[in-house]
């Protein structure tokens, strides 16, 4: 099951259906059975605290992502500070819904096993969202 929710900021997903779609599009593209994924979506002090907390690292970033895939069943927290996403499309010339589309991309992409420490990796995972941002949802 694909859930969405939020903390410490008032936001509902719009076109929940369509987005729990795309998540399982991604996954199944990638060979992948989806297990129980659940965005978070929260803001930056909260994700910066669970930055600090479980990666030990003091800086902000627009995603975390937990993974708990067992016996093939892709699983995750994944975690996605809407103010970094906000800025970020600024920054980037892209509409909120496109940087979102991004972000929650890129965390479901992790939970496939794709990394981005290094730049080849990077190159790889910009590649494949921008594959899959293609067929992202209006929102």
């Amino acid at each position: 099951m694909i859930s969405f929710t939020s903390v410490d900021i008032p936001y509902v997903l719009k076109n929940k259906l369509k987005v729990r779609n795309w998540v399982k599009s991604i996954l199944q593209a990638e060979g992948k059975t989806p297990g129980d994924i659940t965005y978070i979506f929260c803001n930056d002090d909260y994700l910066g605290s669970m930055n600090e907390t479980y990666l030990k690292h003091n800086t902000l970033t627009d995603i975390i992502t937990f993974d708990y895939t067992e016996k093939e069943k892709y699983a995750g927290d994944i975690f996605i500070s809407l103010e970094r996403v906000t800025e970020n499309a600024g920054s980037f010339k892209a509409s909120f819904a496109e940087e979102l589309g991004r972000v929650m991309a890129h965390g479901v992409l992790h939970l496939c096993g794709y990394k981005d420490k290094k730049a080849d990796d990077q190159k790889v995972m910009k590649a494949k969202e921008d594959f899959y941002l293609l067929s992202f949802p209006n929102l």
